[in-house]
């Protein structure tokens, strides 16, 4: 289990308790150090169905700074898991994959709920 997070968000703060509290061993990473693979993006936007905005931290200082909402319309998915990939701080999160290649499992955003039903 990787959880890509944000050390100075509270949301990401409150996911990392809610982990902790249920015995949940997850690799914790800085997603500004590290962003998730073009790889690991892919299997999020598989599992959003393709919804690519979903992925997107649409309330960041650079979403707005950078016009991504104008933006997206016109990119193709490969140019907006790039923009992705080179920053963490356009990355909806926290940020959380479980599983092996073939049985990939995941949320971004935290909603204990959601969560709750991906550790089962």
């Amino acid at each position: 289990m990787k959880l890509y997070h944000y050390p100075k968000c509270s949301t990401c703060k409150q996911a990392i308790k809610f982990l902790r509290e249920r015995g949940a061993d997850a690799q914790l990473i800085n997603i500004v150090e590290q962003t998730p693979s073009a790889q690991e993006l892919e299997q999020m936007l598989a599992i959003y169905n393709g919804n690519i905005k979903k992925l997107f931290n649409t309330s960041g200082i650079q979403y707005r700074e950078l016009a991504i909402k104008d933006r997206l319309p016109a990119l193709s998915t490969q140019q907006a898991i790039e923009l992705l990939v080179n920053n963490g701080m356009l990355i909806k999160r926290p940020f959380l994959l479980l599983g092996g290649n073939s049985q990939v499992k995941g949320a971004v955003g935290f909603k204990p709920e959601e969560w709750s039903e991906l550790l089962v």
